[in-house]
């Protein structure tokens, strides 16, 4: 195999397929990248076995097409500390020399045939989408996915498409981010799907054009996405998704309507004093205002105060500051509007025209 091709788009390549590729596996070969050279394109593949990548570079010279395995992390900082502008790959036995200019490397190979088998994907029965449009849905709740270990299923984000919206709902049973947007010419029979946020987070990663499209493939146990010069497969987390429509409000007696980047200024004002644990931000609504109460033994209090618009009786409620920060974050709106029945009763806040964010309140001392 040899092939010639520019530097920085090898470079590029092996970071996106990096993300992916374990520093270390009780198997070996999974720490390595598969280069594929056929007559016109490099192909970088990497797997964990639960993610995988396939990366194209185009606009190369091939002077013997093939397949070597090579060691992914040495390949790439060694391409990465190159001055050259190309890089030519030569395999020869066991051995994959690298070269730019006048410097070089020989990493030793592995048995391409012992790399497992990644997908091809497939332009039939897919979900086209603009590549912004998904980074965004990704942004608004993959971050209230569940990170402890034993709720499997809500490690993932639920993807579902129905009545022409693809939806995706994100939980860790304390808080809950739901985002959807229109599509159109959606495939019949879209089966729901739990995708692991490793998986949604590299779908991000490869898309370079957030106005382009990207296609998606919905599949019985992975699901998978293809932009211009990648495609990303991800394995499906098996198990029953929470009934998350159980807690979400669906008429409130309290409404607060106010400034976004107010009530995050106020939030982590206020929560600077609270603790390590167990921390909580009370808030102390009237008509026309808000006050924000924050304390800890070892550290002290603190309170702010803020105009509002509200509709309701005069309520409190608490809720843990950096859930509602990590909300506020993805808002899209300068206005939110935050619901709820009471200080036991979630927290509703319409961050969008199709983004809510629950949270599930704290009960403080007074």
């Amino acid at each position: 195999m040899k092939v010639l091709c520019d530097r920085e788009k090898l470079r590029e390549g092996l970071a996106i397929v990096n993300n992916v590729v374990p520093a270390r596996s009780p198997k070996p070969i999974l720490e390595n990248v598969r280069v594929i050279v056929n007559d016109s394109s490099l192909q970088l593949i990497g797997t964990d076995l639960e993610v995988s990548v396939r990366y194209s570079i185009d606009d190369v010279k091939v002077g013997d097409p093939g397949v070597t395995v090579i060691p992914a992390r040495v390949a790439l900082d060694f391409i990465r500390d190159l001055t050259s502008e190309t890089v030519t790959i030569d395999t020869n036995d066991n051995v994959c020399t690298i070269t730019g200019g006048a410097d070089s490397c020989e990493l030793v190979t592995m048995d391409a045939d012992e790399y497992p088998v990644t997908p091809t994907f497939e332009d039939k029965d897919t979900l086209t989408l603009q590549g912004g449009t998904f980074t965004r849905l990704v942004g608004q709740t993959a971050f209230a996915a569940a990170r402890e270990a034993g709720r499997y299923a809500m490690h993932g984000v639920l993807i579902t498409v129905q009545d022409d919206n693809l939806q995706m709902v994100a939980t860790d049973g304390r808080r809950l981010a739901l985002s959807s947007t229109p599509v159109q010419d959606v495939p019949a029979d879209i089966p729901p799907a739990i995708v692991p946020t490793k998986g949604l987070q590299m779908f991000c990663r490869v898309i370079e054009d957030p106005l382009s499209n990207i296609k998606i493939k919905f599949g019985t146990n992975q699901i998978g996405m293809k932009t211009k010069h990648a495609e990303i497969f991800a394995r499906l987390i098996d198990g029953d998704y929470p009934r998350y429509s159980e807690v979400i409000p669906t008429e409130c007696k309290n409404s607060v309507e106010a400034n976004t980047q107010m009530i995050e200024r106020k939030l982590r004002l206020v929560a600077n004093v609270t603790g390590d644990e167990a921390r909580a931000v009370r808030l102390q609504i009237t008509p026309g205002q808000m006050e924000f109460f924050g304390h800890s033994v070892g550290r002290g209090e603190a309170h702010a105060m803020m105009e509002i618009d509200y509709k309701g009786e005069g309520s409190d409620i608490a809720f843990n500051p950096d859930y509602v920060l990590d909300g506020m974050k993805n808002a899209e709106r300068e206005t939110v509007r935050l619901e709820f029945n009471d200080k036991t009763s979630p927290g509703k806040f319409s961050l969008g025209e199709n983004y809510i964010y629950i949270v599930m309140p704290i009960t403080v001392d007074v």
